[in-house]
C-alpha cells in the first residue's frame, strides 16, 4: 500500500476532491494549513493573523491507496491542482507498512 499526500492551493481542493471522486477514490483526510517555502506565488502572499511570518495558505489532502492507483491519483491531483504559477504544491508518496483497524484490531 501506498499513502500519497498533496499540499496544495485551498481554492483547488473542491475540484481536486470532485474529480478524486469521479475517478472512484472516494475516501481522503483533508487538513487546512499555512507554509513557509521559497515556492510561493508572490500574487497571493500575504501574512497571516495566526502565524505573521507565514506567507501562503495550502490544504493537505492524504489518502493510502493500493500501489496500482498511485500514477492515476497522482494525475488527477496533478491535473486538477494545477495553475502554472509557482506555488501550486507538491505531492508526495511513500510506503505502508500496515494497517491495523482501531475498533478491532484487524
Amino acid at each position: 500500500m501506498k499513502e500519497i499526500k498533496a499540499f496544495i492551493r485551498p481554492e483547488k481542493l473542491n475540484f481536486v476532491a470532485q474529480n478524486l471522486k469521479k475517478e472512484h477514490f472516494c475516501c481522503f483526510t483533508v487538513f487546512e494549513g499555512e507554509g513557509v517555502g521559497d515556492y510561493a506565488d508572490p500574487d497571493t502572499e500575504f501574512p497571516s493573523l495566526n502565524f505573521p511570518f507565514l506567507h501562503n495558505k495550502v490544504v493537505k489532502i492524504e489518502l493510502v491507496c493500493d500501489k496500482k492507483n498511485v500514477d492515476n491519483i497522482v494525475q488527477t491531483i496533478r491535473e486538477h491542482a494545477k495553475t502554472g504559477h509557482s506555488g501550486d504544491g507538491l505531492i508526495y508518496v511513500s510506503n505502508v507498512e500496515s494497517k491495523i483497524r482501531i475498533r478491532d484490531g484487524e
